[in-house]
């Protein structure tokens, strides 16, 4: 019987890159958000800003060992009964998707926290429910206190992924915003695999042991880094905001432009106040949410949750004498690497090709997968010679997942907001995700057996194909635009002229 690895991959890319910041070379504009001018040939250092946004992104790593959690521990929790009490499969399924509940409810008002009292101290606090979840859990002497606990560590979990994302982005440098908006997904995939490793060689007490340590890790580590510039200016706390531009540029760059950049475009917002009412009644502002909506409810349909449910079967299918965990663990790095490569690509060849190639690939995967699952049903024998096709779709589907449609569309996502709306906007969407990833995964079964395997891979071949489609019509390029230039098109309008290079400079258009 299938664990709840179905939900794990599809919930793992709830990381949400909320970019509530820097947009470099960007005019300043109180309804478009924060702007920051780095002229050309300025000198800065970007070592430290990948430093900052690998220190943020362990609380990746730290959500990544929540998602994966399940995957290694049903069978020493439901079947060998290790805690000592008994945990039913219908038990152990809420004990998974408990997680998925905390951290939807958490997305909202983490938005609205991380503006009172700034990034870097939501992010340490978020340590103790961490803490105290993972001990629920590990000294756990019922179902009710494993589930408390679950929902503990999926509510810091999920508010890690609306917290640093936006951390980091608002410290990045515009040529590296996307690398750096890509460690998130990274580190989420890495902890699944770190789990999946892990676990298949110890036993759930002890991973859950391991797993509560790295919180614990990040803290000590993240203590160390500064706050994001822009919250600093934002409380009028220049001195600190210097120090903060100081350590994440460097010594040479010429901090006092970027202070004063930050700092008129604050005064320019609080001279022209805008209700978050009328903000979120802007043509941008809707179309955003129509687009971010899109991505987030194509993301969770495109099949990934059942793709991950049938992987043990598949592998068995095609009789390649893996075993269900090193099954796991092969999936797992095809994820990471895929999702490296993501990194390295979305700077360069852009989101919109990005996800149309993934989610064209994925849709042909799924029609491959229910074909194969169709003839299986009618006859075992018909689909004797065909155990190569359901591995070869399984892995093309994780390896197109991971560089597409995994981690592009929460950049994305992190682009489309004003600064003004992007913390309850972004929560609006990763709520969105995470309760799509929780009714999916708990109707998926369901699904199975009213119409069949084929028939359910059918409808995620034909909601993928559906998704590229939204994708190349009402999906706009952000690559390499700044966060007002986005707001333009959004809103219908052109610049006046288009962004040239002048001089090794760029030119930005002006209103």
């Amino acid at each position: 019987m299938a664990d709840e690895r179905q939900y794990l991959l599809g919930a793992a890319t709830a990381a949400i890159p909320t970019y509530d910041g820097i947009e470099e070379n960007g005019p300043p504009d109180s309804m478009t958000g924060m702007t920051v001018s780095e002229p050309a040939g300025q000198n800065y250092r970007k070592l430290p800003q990948y430093i900052a946004a690998l220190s943020a992104a362990g609380g990746a790593l730290a959500a990544g060992t929540v998602l994966g959690w399940t995957s290694p521990t049903q069978h020493g929790l439901v079947d060998e009964q290790e805690y000592g009490f008994e945990i039913s499969r219908e038990a152990f399924s809420w004990i998974g998707s408990a997680m998925t509940l905390g951290a939807a409810a958490v997305c909202i008002p983490i938005g609205l926290l991380i503006n009172l009292i700034g990034r870097k101290l939501t992010m340490l606090l978020l340590v103790l429910p961490f803490t105290l979840g993972w001990a629920l859990i590990i000294w756990a002497t019922s179902v009710p206190m494993m589930l408390v606990g679950r929902v503990l560590v999926g509510i810091s979990g999920g508010a890690f992924c609306v917290t640093a994302p936006m951390y980091t982005g608002e410290i990045a440098s515009k040529e590296i915003r996307g690398i750096l908006g890509s460690f998130f997904q990274l580190m989420v995939t890495i902890g699944i695999l770190f789990v999946y490793a892990v676990g298949h060689g110890v036993n759930v007490f002890t991973l859950s042991i391991i797993c509560a340590v790295i919180p614990l890790i990040f803290g000590v580590i993240f203590f160390f880094m500064p706050e994001s510039p822009l919250y600093l200016v934002t409380k009028d706390k220049i001195g600190k905001a210097t120090e903060s531009i100081k350590w994440l540029r460097g010594d040479k760059y010429d901090h006092n432009a970027e202070l004063a950049d930050l700092q008129q475009q604050i005064d320019e917002i609080r001279a022209q106040p805008v209700s978050l009412a009328v903000a979120m009644r802007r043509r941008a502002t809707i179309r955003a949410l129509i687009i971010s909506m899109g991505l987030m409810f194509f993301q969770q349909t495109c099949g990934i949750n059942a793709v991950i449910f049938y992987t043990t079967d598949i592998f068995a299918a095609a009789n390649t004498g893996i075993e269900a965990g090193l099954a796991t663990i092969i999936v797992g790095i095809m994820q990471v690497v895929a999702t490296f490569l993501a990194t390295l690509m979305v700077d360069r060849l852009g989101r919109r090709i990005l996800l149309i190639a993934s989610d064209f690939a994925m849709a042909t995967c799924t029609l491959a997968l229910g074909v194969y699952f169709h003839l299986k049903a009618q006859d075992e024998e018909n689909v004797a010679s065909l155990g190569w096709l359901p591995i070869v779709a399984l892995c093309v589907f994780i390896v197109m997942f991971s560089i597409g449609f995994g981690p592009v569309p929460f950049i994305i996502i992190g682009e489309l907001f004003a600064s003004d709306v992007k913390g309850v906007a972004a929560g609006m969407a990763m709520t969105s995700n995470w309760t799509l990833a929780f009714i999916i995964t708990k109707a998926f079964p369901s699904l199975l057996d009213i119409i069949g395997s084929g028939p359910t891979f059918w409808i995620f071949s034909g909601l993928s194909y559906l998704g590229a489609i939204f994708i190349i019509f009402c999906l706009p390029e952000t690559k390499g635009r700044s966060l007002a230039e986005i707001q333009w098109l959004l809103n219908g309008q052109r610049s006046t002229s288009e962004q040239s290079i002048v001089n090794g400079q760029e030119k930005v258009p002006e209103k």
